[in-house]
């Protein structure tokens, strides 16, 4: 099975290139892996000491934030080593001040993971959430490098729980320990018999904790909010923004849009649904901002810090695969409303439980939503409340995460002496 998958591995990367050719995120993917080995051997020296943390995208950069400003602090002698397999995570973070080195990974080839591991060295591993690269995890182990997964989930429809998921459960063997965030993941690792696992929680909560006691202070945003009642929407996709249309002549409120998406073609489309009532945050100032109804945030890295000044928020997404992170709004204390395709985000349906979110389904719900989360102020103090104690109560996965890894490395230092 590792043959086949070597194959189609082999196939993807030539594939790529061609995709390449017409497709701006794909060529960024492929262009930004052809100097990586370079930029590795130019950083790390023969010397150093490494920690390799990998995320998919921006979203678990995000999540493994907290643990990787741990390790740092823990291990002040190395360095770390950021992948990204993405270009939406990669491009926005690579200038982040937390990793001494941040780079595309290299696809899994085995070559590729000869050269990595060859230059790299490191004397830990992170993944954070979930991608299991079979070459990588398989080099790790071999060279008995540990291993761990930090705020993984699973779900009894993945391919590792299936019958024929024999290949993808070995796969899951190579880590040396799993940080999962609830108890039914930990349960479907046991019932395959992995029992190196440990409920930790969701190390978002810490991220969006800490940052939400930053302060962010933004003139031209707070010349445009002065007082005014604001609807943030947040990682938004034109089926959200249709429907958030829809209270602009009905409310006195202002809005706020962080599209998911900033090409040219998204920006004029969500300026065509707004009616045109719209200012960019790239050419607004403290003065053109105040008459503006509608702001649109085109840039990337704004937005944690923006759900400050909203009165209630809305998280795009749920009328898509999924919706986006609803933790940062809920952080800052502010009820959300998302779409209906939230199943698979336990935070979200917990937050519903609490009365401080609610799912819609059209326009008509979403004025209910309205009515019914802002309009109604008991409610709405209710739901701010229950937003910040959800935050509070889910702190600590970082914590937890490092106290185990401290007593497995010491315990590993301990065999090793005998």
């Amino acid at each position: 099975m590792l043959f086949i998958y070597n194959l189609i591995v082999v196939l993807a990367d030539f594939i790529l290139k061609i995709v390449a050719l017409f497709s701006k995120k794909i060529k960024l993917f492929v262009e930004g892996r052809k100097n990586v080995f370079k930029i590795l051997s130019d950083k790390i020296k023969a010397y150093d000491k490494t920690i390799w943390f990998h995320a998919a995208s921006l979203g678990e950069y995000e999540q493994g934030l907290p643990v990787m400003e741990r390790m740092k602090s823990r291990f002040p002698n190395h360095l770390i080593v950021l992948t990204f397999f993405s270009p939406s995570g990669y491009e926005v973070r690579k200038n982040n001040t937390i990793a001494d080195v941040t780079v595309y990974l290299p696809l899994d080839t085995q070559s590729n993971v000869e050269q990595f591991m060859k230059i790299v060295r490191p004397d830990m591993a992170f993944f954070i959430k979930y991608e299991y690269w079979p070459n990588y995890l398989n080099a790790l182990k071999d060279k008995e490098i540990p291993t761990y997964l930090i705020s993984g989930i699973f779900r009894k429809d993945q391919i590792f729980f299936k019958w024929y998921g024999g290949f993808f459960r070995q796969i899951l063997t190579q880590v040396r320990f799993f940080f999962v965030q609830n108890e039914s993941s930990k349960n479907l690792l046991n019932n395959i018999g992995i029992n190196q696992v440990l409920v930790t929680g969701d190390t978002r909560f810490d991220r969006v904790a800490a940052n939400a006691t930053k302060q962010h202070q933004n003139a031209i945003i707070e010349q445009f909010v002065k007082g005014n009642d604001i609807l943030l929407a947040g990682s938004t996709w034109s089926p959200d923004e249709k429907i958030i249309a829809a209270l602009l002549n009905k409310s006195n409120f202002k809005f706020i849009i962080a599209p998911h998406e900033i090409k040219e073609s998204r920006l004029q489309e969500i300026e065509a649904t707004f009616n045109n009532v719209c200012i960019r945050y790239s050419q607004a100032n403290v003065i053109t901002i105040a008459a503006a109804k509608v702001l649109i945030i085109d840039n990337i890295g704004m937005l944690s810090s923006l759900y400050q000044y909203a009165s209630i928020a809305y998280i795009g997404g749920g009328f898509g695969v999924g919706i986006h992170n609803t933790l940062e709004a809920a952080a800052f204390g502010k009820p959300v409303i998302f779409g209906p395709n939230y199943q698979k985000f336990e935070e979200a349906k917990q937050l519903i439980a609490l009365g401080s979110a609610k799912s819609i389904h059209n326009a008509e719900s979403f004025m209910q939503a309205i009515d019914q989360l802002y309009f109604n102020e008991s409610n709405y103090l209710a739901a701010c409340e229950k937003s910040r104690q959800f935050i509070a109560s889910g702190k600590g996965a970082s914590e937890k995460i490092m106290e185990k890894v401290n007593a497995l490395l010491n315990f590993n230092d301990d065999t090793n002496r005998r």
